[in-house]
C-alpha cells in the first residue's frame, strides 16, 4: 500500500468506530479482514495512526477547526508524525488516498499548533463530563496531566527473579534497546516505537518462553511493591485477573509462604496456572469461583490481602485510548459500587496485624480516596498506613501512592495500604 491508501484506511477505521460504536481492536480487525493485500508494515501504519488520533481526538479537531476523522488524521500526520504539508498533500491526492487537500486544510496544517486558548479538556484530550473529577485531583494542571496521558507508552518488563535477573534480561533483549529504571528494582523499559512501527515483539523472545521476564508496566510493579515484606507470609490476591501482580508477589515471596489467587470471574484465571509454571512459581494455589466455597478456611488468616480492584482503567488511557471516549458517568458509578463490595469481601480474610492493599489503575478520586475513606468509615479495626517500598515523592499527603505518566512516566495507579488492628 502507498501512503495515501494507508491514510484513507485509518479514516475508514475511525469512521467505522463512530458509526458502529466498535472498540478500536474490533474495528482494526474488521478492516484487516477485508484488506488481505495489506502487509505487516501497512497494518502497523494504520494501527499506529488510528491510535494516535484517538489519544488526541479533541486537540487535533480543535487545531484543524473541524470535527471529522479526516481532519483529525491529517492533523495527526502534521502534529504527531511530523509530516509537512507538501508530503501530506501528495499522499492525500494519490489514487487510493482520501482526496486532495482543501485550501482551508492546507492553511490549518501550515499553522503552528496553539492550544493556549483551548479549554483544559481539549488540551488534555478527555471528555467534558470528567473535567470536574480530574480537576479535583490535579487542579489547574489537569490539562497538562492528561496531555501526558496522550503520549505513546513504552514497553515495560519485570525481570523474574525466580529464574533470572535484570542483567540477563538486558542481554537477551539488547536488539530492542532496553533500559533499566530507578523506579522499580527489577524493571526493564523498552522505549515507545516510532510512529508507524509496532511495539517491540518481546514475547517472541526465547527468554520470555523461559520465564525470564513478564510484560508489566513499571507502575504496576510499584503497586505490587507496596505490599511490603511478603516472604514466608500467607498472601491472598483477591482480584487476581490475568495474574500480572500475582506473579510479581510470587517473585517477591521467593517461593516461600503460601500465595492464593482468586477472582470472581473464573475466565480471568485461565492463564494463571500456565503463566505461573513458566515463571517457576511453586507456592501458588488458584482458588476458582467454580469450586464450592473456594476461599473457605482462609478467613482471618492472611498476612496480606491484595485487591487489584475492578476500575474504569482511566490510568491506562495511553495504551487503550478508545476507552476514554467510551467511558460514561454511569460506568464510573457501577465501578464504585463494585469496589465497595470487593473491599468488604476482602476484609474478612485479613488477620489481626495483617494488611489490606487496595489498588486501582484509575485517575479518579471517586474510585480511589473516596472508596478508601468510605471503607474505613464503615469497617472498624482498619486504619490507613503509608505505602511501603516506593519513593516518598509519589505519596499523597495521606500516604497513598499516586502515579501518572507526567509524574512518573508510568500508567496511572493509586494504592492505599490499610492495617488491621
Amino acid at each position: 500500500m502507498r501512503d495515501g491508501g494507508r491514510i484513507a484506511a485509518a479514516i475508514e477505521v475511525l469512521d467505522d468506530m463512530d458509526q458502529r460504536h466498535k472498540p478500536v481492536r474490533l474495528a482494526l480487525k474488521a478492516w484487516g479482514d477485508g484488506a488481505r493485500y495489506a502487509g505487516a508494515k501497512d497494518r502497523a501504519f494504520v494501527s499506529g495512526l488510528v491510535l494516535d488520533v484517538l489519544r488526541r481526538r479533541r486537540s487535533l479537531a480543535w487545531a484543524m477547526g473541524e470535527e471529522s476523522n479526516r481532519a483529525r488524521v491529517l492533523g495527526a500526520l502534521a502534529r504527531i508524525w511530523g509530516w509537512n504539508g507538501e508530503r501530506i498533500g501528495a499522499a492525500a491526492a494519490e489514487q487510493h488516498g482520501p482526496g486532495a487537500l482543501s485550501d482551508v486544510e492546507q492553511a490549518r496544517l501550515a499553522e503552528p499548533a496553539d492550544l493556549a486558548a483551548a479549554p483544559p479538556a481539549v488540551r488534555g484530550d478527555y471528555p467534558d463530563w470528567a473535567a470536574d473529577s480530574l480537576q479535583r485531583v490535579y487542579g489547574e494542571g489537569a490539562g497538562e496531566e492528561l496531555s501526558a496521558m496522550a503520549e505513546r507508552a513504552p514497553v515495560d518488563l519485570r525481570a523474574n527473579t525466580l529464574k533470572s535477573d535484570v542483567a540477563h534480561v538486558l542481554k537477551a533483549l539488547e536488539t530492542f534497546g532496553p533500559q533499566t529504571s530507578a523506579l522499580a528494582a527489577n524493571a526493564v523499559r523498552i522505549p515507545a516505537p516510532a510512529a508507524s512501527e509496532r511495539a517491540a515483539p518481546v514475547e517472541a523472545s526465547p527468554a520470555f518462553e523461559k520465564g525470564w521476564f513478564e510484560v508489566q508496566d513499571i507502575g504496576s510493579q510499584m503497586a505490587a511493591a507496596c505490599a511490603g515484606e511478603v516472604k514466608g507470609q500467607q498472601v491472598l490476591d483477591y482480584c487476581a485477573g490475568g495474574g500480572g501482580k500475582t506473579l510479581a508477589l510470587a517473585a517477591a515471596m521467593g517461593n516461600t509462604g503460601q500465595l492464593y489467587a482468586y477472582d470472581a470471574d473464573a475466565r480471568r484465571l485461565t492463564d494463571t496456572v500456565r503463566r505461573a509454571q513458566r515463571a517457576g512459581v511453586r507456592n501458588l494455589q488458584v482458588r476458582s469461583p467454580i469450586e464450592k466455597d473456594p476461599l473457605r478456611g482462609l478467613e482471618g488468616r492472611m498476612d496480606l490481602v491484595f485487591v487489584d480492584a475492578p476500575c474504569t482503567g482511566s490510568g491506562t488511557w495511553r495504551r487503550h485510548p478508545d476507552a476514554k471516549w467510551r467511558l460514561s458517568p454511569e460506568q464510573l458509578e457501577r465501578r464504585m459500587t463494585e469496589q465497595d463490595a470487593v473491599l468488604d469481601g476482602a476484609a474478612a480474610f485479613v488477620k489481626s496485624g495483617g494488611r489490606l492493599v487496595y489498588v486501582t489503575c484509575s485517575l479518579f478520586a471517586e474510585e480511589n480516596e473516596d472508596r478508601v475513606a468510605a471503607f474505613l468509615a464503615r469497617t472498624p479495626g482498619f486504619a490507613a498506613v503509608p505505602a511501603a517500598g516506593v519513593a516518598d515523592a509519589f505519596l499523597t499527603p495521606a500516604g497513598h501512592l499516586r502515579l501518572t505518566p507526567r509524574s512518573a512516566g508510568t500508567d496511572g495507579f493509586f494504592v492505599a495500604v490499610m492495617a488491621r488492628r
